[in-house]
């Protein structure tokens, strides 16, 4: 609900409704707020919470990180394409999510376009098969998710993410690790930057 943008982020839901509208008790709703609060997701007001968007600062901090953790994925992933680990189906998987994203974003479907965009991502780091990179980049993504929903509103760099993405796969089906790393860094740090211009935009 928090990740979908079920909660409205400009106010505050209480555990009463929340358990309402899940048709449970309390007990269970108080719990997994504690638990998305230890994921940054939700801050807490009373006995209640409120959804947490975080400010462009750490959005900038996450997206440098992100950009060091998910190229040290690629580039495992382009490790394992090397050495035949990799089946080629899941490499066409990948050309088809970056079809649909490319797609979805000119047609003006945002919302399907940043979800085919995140599995692109979350599929690309997960061809390295290290449990714990893909589990934080998860959780990162949702931070994201949730803190950019309404920042980006039109789509942005249509042609240069189509470009860079395709840079990624290619480097990944000729199991070159480090041009698949640099292209997966150079593209999430290049959004970093889109949505430090965005921002910018947004000041009064």
């Amino acid at each position: 609900m928090v990740v979908s943008g079920d909660l409205d982020s400009r106010k505050r839901t209480t555990e009463s409704e929340l358990a309402t509208r899940l048709g449970t008790s309390r007990t269970p709703v108080r719990e997994a707020l504690q638990r998305l609060e230890g994921d940054g997701l939700v801050l807490a007001e009373g006995r209640g919470v409120r959804v947490r968007t975080m400010p462009i600062d750490e959005l900038v901090d996450l997206f440098t990180a992100r950009a060091g953790l998910e190229g040290w994925a690629v580039f495992q992933a382009a490790t394992r394409v090397q050495a035949g680990a990799v089946p080629p189906a899941h490499l066409a998987e990948l050309d088809a999510l970056a079809d649909l994203t490319d797609a979805c974003t000119r047609a003006g479907d945002l919302e399907r376009a940043a979800e085919a965009n995140r599995t692109f991502h979350e599929r690309t780091a997960g061809l390295s098969e290290n449990c714990a990179v893909i589990a934080t980049l998860s959780q990162w993504w949702d931070r994201t998710v949730v803190s950019t929903r309404h920042t980006i509103r039109t789509p942005q760099r249509v042609d240069e993410v189509d470009h860079e993405h395709r840079l990624i796969l290619n480097a990944l089906r000729q199991g070159d690790a480090n041009m698949a790393r640099d292209a997966a860094q150079s593209h999430i740090l290049a959004t970093r930057d889109a949505l430090i211009t965005i921002n910018e935009g947004n000041q009064p």
